[in-house]
C-alpha cells in the first residue's frame, strides 16, 4: 500500500506548478500590456520620438511675408511653434522687415576711462505689429539692458569696425533677451546705429 500510496501522494503536486506557471504567464502578459498601453499613449500624446508637429501658439508673432514672394505656403502668414524661436534671422528676400527708431539716445560711460558713448538705436524685425508693440511695451527694461551692454565697452575697441559690429550683436542679444524673459520672444533680426558719438 505504501507504493500505491506515493504516486497518489504526488499527484496533487502536479496541479500546484501548472497554477504557478499560470500565474506567471499572466502576469508577463499583464506587464507586457501595460508597456504597449504606455508605448501608444506616449505615441499619441507626442512624448516618443515620434513626427508630431509641435503646437503652434495663436498669438505668437507672425513672418510678414514681401508682397509677391513665393512662401511655398500659399501666401499665409508663417506662426513658429510654442517655445520655438532661433536667433537666426529670416529669409530678407522672403519677409519684410519693419524698422523703429528708439526717440532718446543711449549715453553711457565707458568701461576703465572717463570717456563716453552716445549712439542713437534703431531696430528691425521680420515679425508683425506684435513684436514692435512688445518692445515698446517694455522699453524701460530694454533701455536698462543697452545702457549695461554700452557700459561694457572700451573705447578702442568701440572706435573699430569690428568693435561696432559686435556691439550690434550684443545689443540684439540683449534685447532679444529682455523681450524672451517679458514676452516669451523676443523677435528683433537687427540692431542699426543712427548715430554715435565716442569722447
Amino acid at each position: 500500500m505504501s507504493a500505491a500510496a506515493a504516486p497518489a501522494a504526488e499527484a496533487p503536486k502536479k496541479p500546484g506548478k501548472m497554477k504557478g506557471i499560470l500565474v506567471m504567464l499572466v502576469v508577463a502578459l499583464l506587464f507586457a500590456g501595460i508597456g504597449v498601453g504606455a508605448g501608444l499613449y506616449a505615441a499619441g500624446a507626442g512624448l516618443a520620438g515620434g513626427h508630431a508637429k509641435p503646437a503652434e501658439d495663436p498669438n505668437a508673432p507672425k513672418l510678414v511675408p514681401k508682397e509677391g514672394a513665393d512662401q511655398g505656403d500659399h501666401g499665409e502668414k508663417k506662426t513658429l511653434p510654442m517655445g520655438l524661436e532661433t536667433d537666426a534671422s529670416p529669409d530678407p528676400t522672403k519677409y519684410k522687415a519693419t524698422f523703429y527708431t528708439f526717440e532718446q539716445p543711449f549715453t553711457s560711460n565707458l568701461r576703465d576711462s572717463d570717456g563716453f558713448s552716445q549712439v542713437g538705436l534703431g531696430v528691425s524685425t521680420y515679425y508683425d505689429q506684435k513684436v514692435l508693440d512688445n518692445l515698446k511695451d517694455n522699453e524701460m527694461p530694454i533701455r536698462s539692458a543697452i545702457l549695461m551692454v554700452m557700459a561694457q565697452q572700451d573705447s578702442f575697441t568701440i572706435s573699430t569696425p569690428e568693435g561696432k559690429v559686435k556691439l550690434q550683436k550684443d545689443l540684439k542679444t540683449a534685447i532679444n533677451d529682455v523681450l524672451r524673459q517679458r514676452t516669451g520672444f523676443g523677435g528683433i533680426d537687427n540692431v542699426y546705429f543712427t548715430s554715435m558719438v565716442v569722447q
